[in-house]
């Protein structure tokens, strides 16, 4: 496991991934997974691309290392640009890049989804 990485560097590999890859979009976890409470994840979003509305039922925020978003919930609208966090909010939301841009997204679970059954102590 590598215990230094440069998230500057990954960020550039991603947004070079998403501009080979058919969705627009292109990740890489860095630290963490499906089994561990803490997952951090850099995303490459090309300009226009879309995270769609999805429900987020643990903590999570984005911060923005290059480029500018605008988080959806709802009709309300927050635009982030590079340096900034947002902290994803507990209800249905979207993220669309307004530029090429690159993310790192923080997720600390809170929940198991309904296909998974909790895990016992």
């Amino acid at each position: 496991m590598k215990r230094k990485i440069s998230i500057e560097a990954l960020a550039r590999e991603q947004i070079k991934a998403a501009q080979r890859a058919g969705g627009r979009r292109a990740a890489e976890t860095v630290f963490g997974g499906h089994e561990k409470v803490l997952r951090q994840t850099v995303m490459g979003l090309l300009k226009d691309a879309e995270i769609g509305e999805r429900e987020n039922l643990d903590e999570a925020t984005i911060y923005v290392l290059e480029g500018r978003v605008q988080l959806w919930v709802g009709d309300d609208c927050w635009e982030a640009r590079q340096g900034s966090l947002l902290v994803l909010p507990q209800a249905r939301h979207r993220l669309v890049a307004i530029m090429d841009s690159a993310l790192l997204i923080t997720v600390a679970k809170l929940s198991t989804s309904p296909e998974e059954p909790p895990t016992s102590s």
